[in-house]
């Protein structure tokens, strides 16, 4: 993704700033959902420029606005509290997806006069530059959706075992919320841990009636077992410099 090309189509110019915001703490599982809509809120009235906010989550499914209207919601919900992880309703679309505090969480906040523009492209090119974040720590990723994946995706990102190539996991699922004056682009990898991910959406796409298939359910670092978050964080902030000059935030000045 060049700079050149994002002048032109109407994202970045040439040598603009995003900063990386590094949340240490979680605001809580609500509390971390609603503090992007408020920082989107803060860029389409120009009171915060491009940002990038970086968090590890506390448990959490977050549910599709269609899950919501399924006869099994209240079901899927009392599942997922059972297994320790917080049911809500996302306003992005898709299906339930679910993360804790070995999965990464990206959201990419920028200002825009017209945030629609190239909205579907964003999917296509910031899939690309989280699977070849991904690639660069040695995880063998490509964008695509994988057959029986939750909150299946045309743009998710997907790993591959090397010594089984047939067996693909999807790594990271995005979403992206577009208003007037701006948008947000949200992105979750799961890089550690995925027992307790897959069990939460086994037990929620049941309730659901959903089918899917458990086994695309895993972790990055079940297919390079010394991976960890702080690993994967550094290598995507690494990969936005291909997209923008990086400069390094305090998160507590977006809490003042």
């Amino acid at each position: 993704m060049s700079e050149a090309r994002n002048k032109a189509d109407g994202g970045l110019t040439e040598r603009s700033e995003l900063t990386v915001y590094r949340q240490e703490e979680s605001l809580g599982a609500a509390g971390d959902l609603d503090f992007a809509l408020e920082l989107l809120k803060r860029a389409r009235s120009g009171q915060l420029g491009p940002s990038l906010r970086l968090y590890r989550p506390q448990p959490t499914v977050a549910f599709g606005q269609r899950d919501a209207n399924l006869p099994g919601f209240s079901a899927a919900e009392d599942a997922c509290r059972e297994l320790g992880f917080e049911p809500l309703v996302r306003k992005a679309g898709g299906r339930a997806a679910a993360y804790h505090q070995g999965t990464l969480v990206i959201d990419h906040i920028e200002p825009h006069p017209d945030a629609i523009v190239r909205a579907k492209a964003r999917f296509a090119e910031f899939g690309e530059l989280l699977a070849g974040a991904l690639r660069s720590v040695g995880v063998q990723a490509a964008v695509g959706e994988i057959p029986g994946e939750y909150c299946p995706g045309e743009f998710s990102v997907h790993g591959e075992d090397a010594e089984f190539p047939a067996h693909r996991i999807k790594l990271i699922g995005t979403a992206q919320r577009v208003v007037s004056g701006g948008w947000l682009f949200s992105s979750v990898i799961v890089v550690e841990n995925s027992g307790p991910i897959r069990d939460v959406l086994t037990a929620s796409y049941t309730a659901l009636g959903l089918d899917w298939d458990p086994a695309t359910a895993g972790a990055a670092n079940d297919l390079l077992p010394h991976l960890d978050v702080k690993t994967v964080e550094d290598a995507v902030v690494d990969a936005y410099r291909s997209y923008a000059h990086v400069v390094e935030g305090d998160f507590r000045s977006l809490l003042a």
